[in-house]
């Protein structure tokens, strides 16, 4: 449910939040006394300030701030310290408009995984707004709970200038978060842990992404060109071939292996990708048993091997080159992947070209 609350903008001499300093915000808006929350210094290179305090019995308050960088700002409340399967807060303030606060479920690692008005938290809706105050981003909710709420906190900030709108295609929903951070607090004596910043396993991530991308999306293709255009070349070709094929295949293995421990250590819902993966591997085993079953050049059935092996080959690798951007989307990576990756698949189209061109001429 959006809240529209007109931001109060006030003239103070800090123009950046801290535990140390007093808040003095409208206690008219605020539906809970502000005086004796507990304060911690959540997310530092952010500048997250996170004030909180069971304000009655059943409920608990809170207040998260923020520089104001026209961006929204969030705080999700996870069972295991994952983005998935978190219940989270996002707030922001329109350009000359109001504020929006809402829940989101994040079902996973894309922007419509993440549906507004969905999730865990029973929220107190009049509680919920945000209010922009000197330079600063003031986040205000109240949960109800029997309970302590979760101590694994998330927070995240999204990119500058990108705010959620009702009016687009996305309908409020949050587009990918510029950073984020893992922590841990202890309600009791108002300290939290740092966990990890950033992107949660992004050394597995980029080492996947290479791997896949690399194996079966760059030497695959090579070794196909190879034994399409080089054959004059005998038997270095064939060498040269099965060389690159074999590389390929390793590496390509190793990234499907890096895969499902990302996978499980995310906890994410990637199925359509790991069952092309899947798919993909099979046939490469399928083309590593009929290496093994090769039939001699002056065979009768030489001639239906060649079509079996060109061809699933190339289904191999046309369903790679697919999981690899799709890999790219769902891992959210940069537009750099995208590029650099397309540059690569030019260039190889554009050998092939000039190849076949060759070879036509000199048949």
């Amino acid at each position: 449910m959006m809240l529209s609350l007109c931001s109060s903008l006030l003239l103070v001499t800090s123009q950046s939040d801290s535990c140390t300093a007093k808040l003095s915000l409208n206690s008219n808006l605020i539906p809970f006394s502000t005086t004796n929350l507990s304060c911690d210094s959540v997310w530092s290179s952010q500048n997250f300030i996170l004030r909180y305090a069971q304000t009655r019995p059943g409920t608990w308050s809170f207040i998260l701030s923020a520089p104001d960088n026209n961006a929204y700002i969030s705080i999700g409340f996870s069972s295991n310290g994952r983005m998935v399967g978190t219940s989270a807060i996002a707030g922001w303030i329109n350009s000359g408009g109001p504020g929006v606060v809402k829940q989101y479920y994040l079902g996973g690692t894309g922007s419509t995984d993440c549906p507004p008005d969905q999730g865990e938290l029973t929220l107190v809706k009049e509680s919920m707004m945000i209010i922009s105050q000197s330079s600063n981003l003031y986040m205000v909710f109240q949960i109800n709970t029997t309970a302590q709420p979760k101590t694994e906190l998330i927070y995240a900030v999204g990119p500058k200038n990108r705010l959620p709108s009702s009016s687009s295609s996305g309908g409020y929903y949050l587009p990918q978060h510029k950073d984020m951070v893992s922590t841990s607090i202890n309600y009791v004596n108002g300290q939290s842990s740092s966990g990890s910043s950033g992107r949660p396993y992004s050394t597995l991530r980029q080492g996947h992404g290479l791997l896949t991308l690399v194996g079966w999306g760059v030497l695959m293709p090579i070794g196909v060109t190879v034994a399409r255009y080089f054959k004059h070349r005998d038997p270095t070709w064939f060498y040269v071939h099965i060389s690159i094929q074999g590389i390929g295949f390793i590496i390509g293995m190793i990234g499907l292996i890096t895969g499902f421990s990302l996978e499980d250590k995310l906890n994410v819902d990637v199925d359509t990708h790991k069952g092309l993966a899947v798919f993909i591997l099979v046939l490469g085993c399928l083309q590593v048993m009929a290496l093994l079953a090769r039939p001699a050049k002056g065979a009768k059935l030489r001639k239906y091997w060649n079509w079996y092996h060109h061809y699933v080959g190339r289904v191999c690798i046309v369903v790679a080159v697919g999981n690899i951007f799709y890999g790219i989307h769902l891992g959210m990576e940069s537009s750099s992947w995208n590029i650099g990756y397309g540059i690569v698949l030019a260039l190889w189209v554009v050998v092939s070209v000039v190849l076949e061109l060759r070879r036509c001429t000199s048949d």
